[in-house]
């Protein structure tokens, strides 16, 4: 996993701070991967990519999302997994007001455990 940060928008006088990580899933455990992260609720957009790095599918979420809308998403996804073995997604998160941006070491699992 990789973690970035980076300044976002302001919003409401605050600097909203943004965040980076990365999980490698196989092709049938991507579509259950992405909608754990949805269901999440402070991720703003995933990127799902190839084994060369090469994004295939972009997905900005925003507040506010519903299954219904996401539904052609999923189907996209699905297409996208039956495709390809191995894929990387990337996850941009917003960090809540007042709360440290995670490090390296607080998203890489302990030793032992797979995060796929």
């Amino acid at each position: 996993m990789s973690e970035a940060e980076k300044p976002g928008a302001s919003h409401g006088g605050g600097e909203e701070r943004t965040f980076s990580e990365e999980f490698r899933v196989s092709g049938e455990a991507v579509l259950s991967k992405v909608k754990e992260l949805v269901r999440e609720g402070n991720v703003r957009r995933i990127t799902i990519k190839n084994e060369e790095g090469r994004s295939l599918i972009e997905i900005p979420l925003t507040i506010g999302v519903i299954g219904t809308v996401l539904l052609p998403v999923w189907a996209a996804i699905g297409a996208i997994a039956a495709l390809v073995a191995n894929l990387t997604i990337a996850v941009e998160r917003v960090a809540a007001p007042g709360t440290p941006t995670p490090t390296p070491s607080d998203l890489n699992p302990p030793s032992g455990e797979d995060q796929a």
